[in-house]
């Protein structure tokens, strides 16, 4: 199982960027997906979620700015950025928690390649 994420970049404040993760490989199902950061000399936070049941969570940071969406279809999860800020600057991560055809009964969180997001003010 693989996440691909694309979409980082270098935008002004104020800008917008949106990423996007696919998922891969021999996935049964899949059940919660999202999206991580971590800015340097920080620990790593939840930016948003979206679990299988339709529930979304965001960091009060990033409520109003950001979207979080997800295409089943596809097993892709999106992060729609807007009036991005110079503290949105960080390496973000997409997750999925995922079941695969081999392993059933275990279920785990799978991570994507960082993508980097750099707002200059």
């Amino acid at each position: 199982v693989q996440l691909q994420a694309s979409g980082g970049g270098l935008v002004q404040a104020g800008g917008s960027l949106r990423l996007s993760c696919a998922a891969s490989g021999s996935i049964f199902s899949i059940g919660a997906m999202g999206w991580y950061r971590q800015a340097p000399g920080k620990q790593r936070e939840l930016v948003a979620d979206y679990t299988s049941g339709g529930n979304i969570n965001y960091a009060d940071s990033v409520k109003g700015r950001f979207t979080v969406s997800r295409d089943n279809a596809k097993d892709m999860v999106y992060l729609q950025m807007n009036s991005l800020r110079p503290e949105d600057t960080a390496v973000y991560y997409c997750t999925a928690f995922i079941t695969t055809t081999q392993a059933r009964q275990l279920p785990s969180y799978y991570w994507g390649q960082e993508t980097q997001v750099t707002v200059s003010s």
